[in-house]
């Protein structure tokens, strides 16, 4: 109740905002993010926030809305477009007051795929510096941000057509935006919202599928600084959510926050920008399964999306994809991705029957493709089991593998000497179609020698 009061009190009060610049403007006019240091931080107490706007006529010149009381009157020009959707960039938590360095380049993906309004909302300011004071002041700056879309609901955008991009703290920020706005936004996409201060926090104070119409949020690091817990309408988890390819792992990272390797140990939880930001860019697409964890998903257990209409995307498809109504509320998928850009693997599902054992055995599994890598991975065969399946990421599509090789790598005296394979099948998934899948029957695999197959290519 009291910040609904606090709204109405702001609305009636503020200032209203408009934008001053104009397609005649020049170049050296372009506005740019705020830098601070621990000086200027402590010198006042104001909460300052200021709106940077890109639009395809500008999308390389950051042009600065500004405020003007609403006893003066002047006409909304420049490059603003009410008709158009608009996307909100807001930034999370600057340790070391430095301005995000990644906003033009998702703000241009952004645009590369849609004609829109691209603000991008600069509170680095009070971002910065002590995290405990930060997240004191998310609920203010969120109220900033809820004036400033009331204002340009005046010049004829509504609510439906807002869409806030929250990166870490920035997520809960805009999921506090939406509980202004009484959850009428039209989307929210959280990008590894922070998990310090929030995973046990009502609803109500972080990222909620109640703040939009339509809220999907991105794990890459649950385990340190980002959320454990689904906090959208559909919750991608890339690997699993916490460790990603590429990136060096530490249980101690989270002390290293103010120190030079800050930007090192966070490439887990910045992962999620950079696989949006490809994603985007589609050069290829990033789809998830549901499924209730990864380890299930990783064992076969679930490589369909038919509850949905079809898997959830990755990127700006209405609802991710999902075709599906009424709408799922916290569904986890999950997905694998590689260690670099554009981040995409297709996922494969191998499956392995064998005859029944005397022994217990281990066979390593290799796909081949050109170019590389190969993929592999290690089965591990138990008398009262006969078949195995595994989904694994491999760099190219099914019908690209070259080849497949089975060897036993089990040791020659507590191992199974001779393996009779009854298949081994290899399969897109989803599977959608016939040729989804490559299958070998009946092979032998001896110690020593390894067995191979090679397939057609049929692209």
């Amino acid at each position: 109740m009291a910040w609904k009061l606090l709204k109405i009190c702001t609305l009636l009060s503020i200032c209203a905002i408009v934008v001053v610049a104009s397609d005649e403007e020049p170049r050296a006019k372009c506005a740019d993010l705020n830098n601070t240091t621990l000086l200027k931080y402590g010198s006042t107490n104001k909460i300052q926030v200021q709106y940077l706007l890109l639009t395809r006529k500008n999308a390389d010149c950051l042009n600065l809305f500004t405020q003007l009381c609403l006893n003066h009157t002047q006409k909304h020009t420049a490059h603003f477009n009410s008709s158009l959707p608009t996307k909100v960039i807001v930034h999370g938590y600057r340790a070391l007051g430095s301005k995000p360095s990644w906003v033009m380049g998702l703000a241009q993906a952004l645009l590369q795929n849609e004609d829109a309004n691209v603000v991008v909302v600069d509170w680095v300011y009070k971002a910065s510096f002590a995290y405990n004071l930060v997240v004191d002041n998310y609920k203010e700056v969120a109220l900033q941000i809820s004036v400033f879309i009331n204002q340009l609901m005046t010049f004829g955008s509504t609510l439906e057509s807002f869409h806030l991009i929250g990166i870490s703290l920035g997520a809960h920020v805009s999921g506090f935006v939406g509980t202004l706005l009484e959850g009428k936004l039209g989307r929210i996409t959280g990008l590894d919202p922070a998990g310090p201060m929030f995973k046990n926090a009502d609803p109500f104070d972080r990222l909620d599928p109640s703040d939009a119409m339509f809220v999907e949020a991105i794990h890459t690091d649950s385990d340190y600084f980002g959320i454990s817990i689904p906090v959208g309408h559909v919750d991608f988890f890339l690997n699993g959510g916490m460790d990603q390819t590429g990136c060096a792992h530490s249980r101690f990272a989270s002390i290293f926050i103010y120190f030079p390797v800050y930007g090192y140990v966070i490439c887990d939880h910045m992962r999620a920008l950079h696989v949006y930001m490809s994603a985007l860019n589609g050069s290829c697409s990033l789809i998830g399964f549901p499924c209730s964890s990864y380890e299930d998903f990783l064992e076969g257990r679930c490589t369909s999306c038919n509850s949905f209409g079809s898997c959830p995307q990755i990127g700006l498809l209405r609802n991710s994809g999902i075709t599906a109504s009424p709408l799922p509320i916290h569904e986890k998928v999950y997905l694998m991705t590689s260690s670099t850009a554009p981040y995409c693997v297709h996922h494969i599902l191998v499956e392995l029957k064998v005859a029944p054992l005397e022994k217990s055995a281990e066979v390593q599994v290799t796909l081949t493709s050109t170019p590389g890598p190969d993929t592999e991975l290690t089965l591990r065969l138990q008398t009262d089991k006969t078949i195995y399946k595994k989904v694994v990421g491999h760099p190219e599509r099914l019908c690209k593998i070259e080849s497949i090789q089975l060897r036993n790598t089990g040791t020659r005296l507590y191992r199974q000497a001779n393996i009779h394979v009854e298949h081994i099948c290899i399969s897109k998934i989803p599977k959608t179609r016939k040729m989804d899948s490559l299958c070998v029957e009946n092979v032998e695999v001896g110690r020593s020698t390894p067995w191979s197959h090679d397939f057609v290519q049929v692209c």
